[in-house]
């Protein structure tokens, strides 16, 4: 999906620096997300990808330069990390309720949107990588968000399954007509699934659509040349990976098999 200047803009920081402890986390940045738009954040550790989104979402103050929010923008959150207790059976269904109040119709729909509606009853804990950041993804979409923001979306998912919820991000964008505002940590692996990408490393090495961004020197400073085979590269092959889990084969004499874009 093209977006234009005149794109309503729901996040923006202009110059915005925090200074935290006598040093600077970062400095100097500047971004939108328009509505419609996918936004990546990426760097290496320690670069201020998280700390660069909670500004631009108003959890910190900037010590300088100033962060604007669309006035009664709503956000669905999908974070890096959350830790369910084994010891505590909690259902797909009672987890997507947990300071949600959500009546059934958007409770399944969520589901449905993220090809997980045949877990509402399986334990969170006995769900797989993908299987539970789609269900993450679920439970943040059930908000109606106006912005979603997801925080190493693909983590602990195999190479097929990141492809696989790349497709599933774009298709929410394209539905729902929602900004996107990814953190990642690698560029490799978001090439085909986002419109702009800011490259960061405590201020903005270089921002621009992904091609531009993986041949700027500032990027391949801190990744090395961007190999086109990791970049965007499609393979067939003679299955395809199902929401749930599970593998389907495909008849590759009755159609042209299955390919994947991956970044």
């Amino acid at each position: 999906m093209s977006t234009t200047d005149n794109t309503e803009s729901l996040v923006q920081l202009h110059n915005a620096g925090l200074r935290e402890q006598g040093r600077w986390r970062v400095r100097g940045i500047s971004l939108r997300v328009r509505a419609g738009e996918i936004v990546t954040l990426i760097g290496p550790n320690g670069s201020g990808k998280s700390t660069t989104a909670k500004l631009a979402l108003g959890l910190l103050t900037p010590s300088e330069g100033r962060a604007e929010r669309r006035p009664g923008l709503r956000v669905g959150y999908v974070p890096q990390a959350l830790a369910i207790d084994a010891a505590m059976p909690m259902s797909v269904d009672r987890f997507m309720r947990l300071s949600n109040r959500l009546d059934e119709n958007t409770l399944v729909e969520a589901l449905e949107s993220t090809g997980v509606a045949n877990l509402r009853h399986e334990p969170v804990t006995a769900l797989s990588g993908g299987q539970y950041q789609r269900v993450l993804i679920a439970r943040a979409i059930a908000r109606e968000p106006d912005l979603l923001v997801l925080d190493e979306p693909v983590q602990g998912v195999d190479l097929p399954g990141e492809a696989a919820l790349y497709q599933l991000i774009a298709d929410i964008r394209r539905e729902r007509g929602c900004g996107v505002l990814m953190i990642s940590h690698d560029l490799h692996v978001v090439m085909a699934a986002t419109d702009q990408v800011v490259c960061l490393n405590g201020h903005v090495c270089c921002h621009g659509a992904p091609r531009a961004v993986a041949e700027d020197p500032a990027y391949q400073a801190l990744y090395g040349k961007l190999s086109p085979a990791l970049a965007v590269y499609t393979h067939h092959h003679d299955h395809e990976h199902l929401p749930d889990g599970s593998v389907r084969q495909i008849d590759n004499n009755a159609s042209p098999g299955c390919g994947h874009d991956h970044g």
